[in-house]
Order: structure tokens, then sequence, then C-alpha cells
């Protein structure tokens, strides 16, 4: 057991890059939780309309992340090799696609946005006005737009400080975000304190708001500090890169942007796959995918604390060292999740009472939660997986280990059994689910062989 167990100085080192991460991740889902049950109790029209749109933002997201991670992997090991000038171009590139990313996606939002929610819109047996559904889905999406740019500069900056191991600032920024989030929803949704009474239009004002609070903080506090922060000292003089570092950028982390954009949109047709069974259907996996994303924090926290301790270790060239710290992490957070998975599956009759929805609803959100939590642990082993390949630079491993797998496996299966009228619901996602079972395989022998074992950035 010494292998997948560390001693008390590990999971310190572990714990102080998790725990920040955590802390901020669980503030923002928690009030991700407030704000869905606050738009949950206007009505499953709005409700569903919100879910939509965020999983279409969700792709955007998603893309955004795989710039900033294909990016970050060669900012990572700069710093651990002491190139901070390499650090800073790295920066660079962030910044520049981000935001070219982020005018491509308003582009396509609001020049298709009635032919994309329209996807999800489909009668069930509980009922509900689609025409509704869409209403609401405009409204919100036409505001959320706004905050596309900030999030984006925000994920540039925040990824090259996680590069560096300071978690704290980007969980300040976060945190003080999302409290401003949450007052400005209970504030604007329901018409509190003089307010008008705007529902997802105030839901979508909060939140673009927040975006920009915490691009501000993040921001100001980076270049106020320049002297702790090497990337930002000279930043903006000039946006030029080299050509050298572009051309590696791109061939190495290429495969990983596409992987994101792959792995979100198909995230989305499968969820359009889901919608076929009705609209209450989109309100259920709406209700499960909120509390789910609260207990998926130690994995996916864990995901990012992966990739810093082990693409710094590969950076400074300590082969055996970033080995025996990749089993020991990949073990601590599937055990973690065993524990919390159970955790999950004890609240999963309860959560969706909250709500002020039809029974069909909560019944589906009910039996979701629970399918979630009997697969955490299948989850944290492919998590850490992915992010231990991809510290080696192995993006096109970690794209075939994730978005063609989606594509190629769950969204075929989803298809079809969506489709197939003998089996419920819940069975369908538990199927699709399930799959993951088979990545765990996949990816427990590739970290065997230990094909991520390599340093990228020194000649």
């Amino acid at each position: 057991m010494k292998r997948y167990i560390g001693d008390k100085k590990f999971y310190k080192m572990v714990l102080v890059l998790a725990v920040p991460i955590i802390i901020q991740s669980g503030i923002t889902n928690f009030v991700n939780l407030l704000d869905n049950i606050m738009v949950g109790q206007v009505g499953t029209e709005q409700m569903s309309g919100v879910a939509i749109v965020n999983q279409l933002i969700f792709v955007y997201n998603l893309c955004i992340f795989g710039i900033v991670s294909g990016a970050s992997i060669f900012g990572t090991q700069f710093y651990g090799n002491g190139d901070y000038e390499g650090m800073r171009n790295s920066f660079r590139f962030k910044i520049i696609f981000c935001i070219l990313m982020s005018l491509i996606g308003i582009f396509i939002l609001y020049g298709f946005q009635t032919e994309l929610i329209s996807l999800y819109l489909h009668e069930g047996k509980a009922g509900g006005s689609i025409e509704d559904t869409l209403h609401f889905g405009r409204q919100y999406l036409a505001i959320m737009m706004i905050g596309l740019v900030p999030f984006a500069i925000s994920q540039a900056y925040a990824s090259s400080l996680r590069e560096m191991g300071k978690t704290v600032i980007p969980m300040a920024a976060s945190s003080a975000a999302v409290v401003v989030n949450g007052g400005l929803n209970y504030i604007l949704i329901f018409g509190k304190f003089g307010a008008p009474v705007l529902g997802v239009q105030g839901a979508a004002i909060a939140t673009v708001i927040a975006k920009y609070v915490e691009c501000g903080i993040m921001t100001f506090w980076v270049h106020a500090h320049a002297s702790e922060n090497p990337f930002a000292k000279g930043a903006y003089k000039n946006l030029l890169i080299p050509v050298r570092l572009v051309k590696q950028i791109v061939r190495t982390g290429a495969p990983l942007m596409i992987n994101e954009a792959l792995w979100a949109g198909g995230m989305a047709v499968i969820m359009q796959c889901y919608s076929i069974r009705g609209l209450e259907v989109i309100a259920g996996l709406n209700i499960s995918s909120t509390v789910s994303n609260i207990f998926n924090i130690v994995f996916m926290s864990l995901g990012s604390s992966v990739a810093v301790v082990v693409g710094q270790l590969l950076g400074a060239g300590k082969m055996e060292e970033a080995k025996d710290s990749a089993g020991k992490m990949i073990f601590f957070s599937v055990a973690s999740c065993f524990v919390i998975g159970v955790a999950m599956a004890v609240i999963a009759p309860l959560f969706p009472s909250i709500y002020k929805t039809s029974q069909e609803v909560k019944n589906l959100a009910s039996g979701f939660i629970l399918v979630s939590a009997f697969c955490m642990p299948l989850n944290a082993f492919t998590h850490a997986s992915y992010f231990v390949l991809r510290s080696g630079g192995k993006t096109v491993i970690t794209f075939l280990f994730d978005s063609v797998f989606v594509w190629v496996i769950s969204i075929p299966a989803a298809f079809f059994l969506s489709r197939t009228a003998g089996i419920p619901t819940i069975g369908v996602y538990f199927i699709c689910q399930s799959a993951e079972l088979v990545k765990c395989i996949i990816g427990y022998v590739l970290l065997k062989k230990g094909v991520w074992l390599e340093n990228i950035v020194t000649e």
C-alpha cells in the first residue's frame, strides 16, 4: 500500500494546493445551487430555459478551458524549470486566444440562439410550454453573452497563478464574485428591496456583474503584486509570442483544445438526446447536475492539483517522483469519492423536494442523483488519469481518451437508448454513465505504461 498512500508531508502538500480550489469551487457551486433553487421557485419553464442556455454556455466555457489548459501545460513546466519569460509568453497566448474564442462564441450564440435552444424543446408526459421555455431561454442568453469576455480573461489569469501553486487569490476573487452573484440573484429575481421582479433576466444580470467583479479583482491583484507574479511583468508591453512557442503550444495543445470543445459539445448532444423524453427530463437533469457539481468538487479539485504537482515534477526532470505522486493522488481521489458518493446517495430522495416543480421532475432528479453517486469513484479515476496524461503533454492520447470516447461510445448509446421506448429514462442515464468503466480500464493501462513521463520544455 506504500505505492498508494503517502506520508503526512505528502498530504499536506496536496491539501495546500487542493483546499483553496475546493473552497473556491465549493462557494461557487453552493451559490449556483442557491441560484438554481431560486430560479426553480419561479417555474419549471424558467428553470428549463436557463438549464438549456447554461448547457450551451458550458460548451463555450470548456473551449476557454481547453485554450488555457493547452498553454498551461507549458506554463507549469516553464515555472518548474525557472523560465519566467516562457511562462509570460504562454500567458500572452492565453489572453489573445481566449478573447478570440469569446468573440466567436458571441457570434454563434447570438446568431443561432433560437435554433440552438429549440434543439432541446420536446413535449413530454408532464406537459410544460415549449414556447415559454424558448422565450425564457432567449431572455437569459441575451444578457449572459455580455459576461463571456471577462470570464475568459479571469481564466487566463487564474490558470497562470495556479501554475505557480497560488490558489488562494483565484479562490478569493471567485468567492467575492459568488457572494455578489448570490445577493443580486435574490434581489433581482424576486424584486427585493424595491428592485423590479426580473425573473430569469435578473439571474443573468447578477451572473454577469459577478463575472466582472471576479475579473477585476484578479487582474488588479496580479498587477499590483507583479514582483510576486513573474508572468505579469511586462506582459502587455507587447503581445508578441515567439513563433516557435506558438507552434509548440498549438501542436501539443490543439488536441487538448479540440478535445475540450468536442467533449463539451458531446455533453450538449447527450443532453439533447435525453431531452427527447420531454421537458421534465431537462428539469430533472438540471436539478441533478446542480447537486452533483457540489459533490464533484473534491475529485475535480484534486485533478487540478495533479496537473500542478505532476507538471512541475516533470518540468524539473523528477520522473520517479512524478510517477509516485501521481499514483498516490489518484488513489486519494478515488478513496475520497467512495465516501462522498455514499453521502450523495443519502440526500438523493430529499434534495429535489426543495424545488417548486412537478412530482415527475422530482422523481427523475432523485434517480439521476443516485446514478451519479454510484459512478462518482469511476469519474474520480478517469478525471485524475486525464490530468496525469495531460501533464506529460500526451494530449493526443487524452483526445482519444476523452472526447473521441464520448462521440464514439456515449453519444450513440444515448441516441439509441433514449429512442427505445421500453427503457426508462433513469435506465438510459445509468447505462450511459456506467460507460466510464471502460475509460477506467484504458486509463489504468496508459498510466501503468508510463507513456506520460516526459519533460516537454527542455531540449
